[in-house]
């Protein structure tokens, strides 16, 4: 909505929300301020008694298109209509802009808001209806919707004559369905039922017209056709007369070029949305083939080819669908082509709605609507469901309403619409012209001031249209000057006030409907004085401490205390007993800290309050303790022994670091150790030290902690994990000793001085050579596809005999181990892919070990099967849209039999012609678009991806790219290939460029 100035400025005007649209709306969808007037309650009447508000009808249904069956055993409609209002709306209905009288015809009763129509016939009720909810508020139309009823005659009992053409023509046999309503479905019967015409690339049956059209009889259609046609809404089914369809004696038709007989109109309306298809079948021999291209760029991707690519089907039609479209039928004697335009429309849709509007009398009102829609929509306004012209006060452009000086009845219930000539949309909105005496909420009021502040008296009335205001004091006009003010909201305002302004205050407002008066008592108090003690005082951490908060305040009045720790109020019971309030008198109130803690630092202040002022007091608490936690530490160097660390300050809490603590701790150490340092001690304003008498070879983590005057605070973070540089072990092996080995082997054990330095990494470790002594552990076996499984292990303990290879047997179930395959690791690796092996089959495998001393022993056999065979079948039937670069690709579904992995999706190859290298697409539909540079033949080809592996390859699909050349589309059908030759010379000739297809 929009207002201008004076209608803005009114005290009085409102908005409320109201559904638009007229359905229902969740209590959740009100705003907070009306969400009151819609609240669900059980009926009418209970809605009213608890609903003291007038509102005027909002619909919270509207009746819908309907389709209504003639073949019903009940003959009765039900038009719904509910609307919601106080008072309770009555209701009335129009059919095709006439008021229905129920009283006047028998057919016709309201229940509710419904309108019941007993007996109905298409003759006489067939319309577009209306629903009018009136209260005396006003009255709202609701949109309007269409009923229609759905039938399906009988076809023409006549002999259909017989159709007789030549082997090689082409024939249109004709439906003539009979009459019906609303759309039905045609399919044809050939000789009987239930054996129905199979549309492909030479029969078509046109959904539009109803006609089967054969491009090319061939002598296996000679019969009796019929045509059956299927009502979509009742499902009635109907079959017309036989038509015989007879071959010629006289010859064969030769070839001839195609001929167009079945297509779209040329002009095509299809709102935004639905699914749109066009028809396109010619005639001629050979059978043509039909392709598709949009004028202005590319067919959309969403685009669909269906029986044989006779027909075009774009589902979701957005506005961009919009254009040109061309089928083309070609065949080795010619082409034909028809070009017809596709245009998409919208209806309209809401972008801004009115809304309920409160205003004076006098006021202007300004609303207005806009929706979105092509053709761009119009607008109308209704006013209590009847038109609203233009006149004197009245302006309507462009969904835009204007009323100058609002009267009173210009009240009521308000209509935009919005229109084209694909359907209306309403906004509804109800206008209330406000007309009240002043009128004030509260009356006298009692305002207490502060000497020296401003003061400000309000005077707010209730009142429309907007009354005059006055201000007087004991009888005396108050007259504004360089001290007092009066503000253009009527508040009167005083400057710096004293004790000469106590008084009483009348404004007065009034109107042409009446007047009131509200009475204001000043009073003017000297102002408050608070003193908070001490006003900064130092403590150390664990003593305590009281402020002390005295008041200054005139004696009539009371005053409150709050507590405030940096700037927050302070909660005494969240403390843990640190904090307790004392209050020894009205003027006086103290804070005593017990045991007081670093975090008890900070601002206090003491908030004083009387109902005429209040006033703040502050004071600073610091608190003495142990320091806090360093920086993170840094290892800056580190050698053989010693490690260079640094680290920041931290916090010293009101007392200076006198020293620095350094700690380490290593996978050999008890927890946190001192370690000695360079300089020792590490004084408190350093910042770095060295860490002294390491060991090697050790990794360690560094920690700071400082100390002051008070105590010792809490460790820095620890530094990263880091490891002293090895050196050159200093004690030699101690106790050398051999002896105690098994058969093949010789055992050598020693002792290691705590400081030697030595690791398992940096001994020499010497051991004579043994066969494996353990099998491979924790074995196991994936099957990858039909030919593949994957085997990985775990090697033995280490020890004597270390494998430096390993070998794996496998063989089938049935079959013994020495019938069954090995095969060698090229090193110590763990894992190994078996290949060759026949799918869908269970295998046994081992796995030992072996090096130059000889073979371990095996692991125990695990079996594991081969996933099933890949899908024999190949792609089929594949079909392609060229549109310049982009070729659009689509294939039947490969489905696999019994014995084979189910198809998971599909491998698309692309090479040009000449070259090895391929290009691979992989895909889950079955269709691709591809996208090929300019220049060059490309062969295309496509295989079904399995759990078992890859499938058949389709038969090649040959597309030649040019710039400014287009490639055609085809079909290609590779099912129930013959064997041998035939199929050899099916494959040469899809190799062959521009071989037709």
């Amino acid at each position: 909505m929009k207002s201008d100035s004076s209608s803005s400025s009114s005290l009085n005007s409102r908005i409320r929300l109201r559904n638009n649209h007229g359905v229902g709306l969740s209590s959740q969808d009100w705003p907070p301020f009306s969400r009151h007037r819609y609240s669900a309650l059980s009926s009418q009447e209970d809605y009213r008694s608890e609903e003291s508000e007038e509102f005027g009808p909002v619909f919270l249904q509207e009746p819908d298109d309907a389709i209504f069956s003639l073949d019903s055993d009940d003959k009765k409609v039900i038009m719904n209509c509910e609307a919601r209002g106080n008072p309770v709306p009555t209701y009335s209905w129009l059919i095709n802009g006439t008021i229905v009288d129920p009283g006047g015809d028998f057919r016709y009763s309201l229940i509710d808001g419904n309108l019941i129509i007993h007996n109905a016939s298409e003759a006489i009720d067939y319309g577009r209806y209306q629903c009018r909810a009136e209260n005396s508020i006003g009255s709202v139309l609701s949109r309007d919707a269409l009923l229609q009823f759905a039938y399906l005659g009988a076809f023409s009992g006549r002999t259909r004559g017989a159709v007789s053409v030549r082997e090689g023509q082409g024939v249109v046999l004709m439906c003539a369905p009979p009459p019906h309503s609303p759309e039905i479905i045609y399919s044809w019967v050939f000789n009987e039922l239930p054996s129905f015409v199979a549309e492909d690339s030479r029969r078509f049956i046109s959904q539009e017209t109803g006609h089967l059209y054969i491009s090319k009889v061939q002598p296996s259609d000679v019969g009796s056709y019929v045509c059956q046609v299927k009502n979509t809404v009742t499902n009635a089914r109907v079959l017309s007369p036989p038509t015989p369809l007879t071959l010629k004696t006289d010859g064969v038709m030769g070839e001839y070029e195609p001929k167009i007989e079945a297509h779209f109109p040329q002009t095509v309306l299809a709102a935004k949305g639905i699914t749109v298809r066009l028809e396109c079948f010619a005639l001629g021999n050979p059978v043509p083939t039909i392709t598709w291209r949009k004028m202005s760029g590319n067919i959309p991707k969403k685009a669909r080819l269906r029986k044989s690519q006779a027909v075009l089907e774009i589902p979701n039609i957005q506005l961009e669908d919009s254009g040109s479209y061309e089928c083309k039928a070609e065949n080795t004697r010619g082409g034909t082509a028809f070009r017809g335009h596709l245009q998409v429309y919208t209806l309209p849709q809401w972008i801004s709605m009115i809304n309920d509007t409160q205003l004076d009398s006098g006021e202007q009102l300004r609303w207005e609507c806009r929706a979105t829609g092509k053709p761009r929509p119009t607008y109308r306004w209704l006013r209590n469901g009847e038109p609203l012209n233009s006149q004197s006060r009245v302006e309507m452009v462009n969904g835009e309403l204007i009323i100058h000086r609002l009267q009173q009845t210009d009240s009521g219930m308000y209509q935009c619409i919005a229109e084209n000539k694909y359907g209306a949309i309403y906004s509804s909105a109800e206008l209330k012209i406000l007309a009240s005496a002043p009128m004030f909420s509260t009356n006298p009021v009692r305002l207490i001031a502060t000497v020296g502040k401003d003061v400000s008296l309000e005077c707010r009335p209730r009142a429309s249209p907007k009354p005059r205001i006055s201000w007087r004091k004991s009888d005396r006009r108050v007259q504004p000057s360089r001290r007092i003010m009066l503000l253009r909201n009527n508040t009167l305002r005083i400057i710096n006030s004293s004790r000469s302004d106590e008084g009483s205050y009348v404004c007065r407002a009034e109107n042409q409907f009446g007047s009131a008066e509200l009475t204001t008592m000043l009073l003017v108090k000297e102002p408050m004085r608070v003193e908070l003690n001490p006003v900064r005082v130092e403590v150390t951490v664990g003593e305590s401490v009281v402020l002390s908060c005295k008041v200054t305040h005139d004696p009539s009045l009371d005053v409150s205390f709050l507590w405030l720790l940096n700037n927050q109020p302070l909660n005494t019971q969240q403390e843990g007993g640190h904090f307790e309030y004392i209050q020894t008198q009205s003027s006086t109130a103290d804070l005593m800290i017990r045991s007081i803690l670093l975090k008890h630092a900070g601002k206090y202040g003491c908030h004083a309050q009387t109902s005429a002022d209040s006033v703040l007091a502050e004071a600073e608490l610091l608190v003495r303790g142990p320091p806090g936690p360093p920086g993170v530490v840094i290892v800056e160097e580190i050698t053989d022994t010693t490690a260079t660390l640094s680290w920041s300050h931290g916090v010293d809490n009101h007392s200076p670091i006198t020293t620095y603590n350094v700690q380490a701790r290593s996978p050999v150490s008890l927890g946190w150790q001192t370690v000695k340092t360079d300089p020792e001690p590490v004084t408190g304003n350093m910042e770095s030290a060295m860490a002294v008498e390491l060991n090697p070879w050790v990794e360690y983590e560094f920690r700071v902690v400082a100390t002051n005057g008070i105590g010792t605070g809490d460790p820095s973070t620890p530094s990263r994990a880091v490891r002293t540089k090895e050196a050159v072990p200093s004690v030699a092996p101690a106790n050398v000793r051999g002896g105690n080995g098994r058969r093949h082997e010789l055992v050598i054990s020693w002792e290691v001085g705590l400081h030697s330095a030595c690791t398992m990494d940096s001994l020499l470790i010497l051991l004579l050579n043994a066969e494996p002594r353990e099998p491979p552990s924790e074995v196991q076996a994936f099957a990858i596809s039909s030919s593949e499984i994957k085997v990985i292990w775990k090697p033995p303990n280490p020890g004597p005999g270390r494998p430096q290879a390993y070998e794996v047997s496998f063989w089938k179930d049935m079959e013994q181990e020495e019938m069954g395959k090995k095969k060698r690791t090229t090193g110590n690796e763990t894992t190994l892919l078996l290949t060759g092996l026949e799918g869908n089959t269970q295998y046994l495998i081992s796995v030992k070990g072996f090096n130059s001393a000889g073979q371990g022993p095996a692991s125990s056999p695990i079996k594991i099967s081969t996933k099933k065979n890949a899908p024999s079948l190949p792609p089929g039937n594949l079909m392609w849209i060229q549109e310049g670069n982009n070729v659009s690709l689509s294939w039947d579904p490969v489905k696999a039999r019994d014995n084979e992995s189910e198809v998971i999706g599909y491998k698309v190859l692309l090479r040009q012609e000449g070259r090895g290298h391929s290009q691979v697409m992989r895909t889950p539909n079955s269709a691709v678009v591809l996208t090929l540079p300019e220049g060059g033949t490309y062969i295309i080809e496509v295989r079904a991806v399995s759990e078992g592996g890859e499938g058949a390859a389709s038969a090649q699909v040959r597309v030649l790219t040019s710039s400014g050349v287009r490639a055609k589309s085809g079909q290609l059908s590779v099912q129930n290939l013959p064997p041998g030759l035939t199929w050899t010379a099916l494959f040469l000739s899809l190799m062959v460029p521009c071989f037709p297809l």
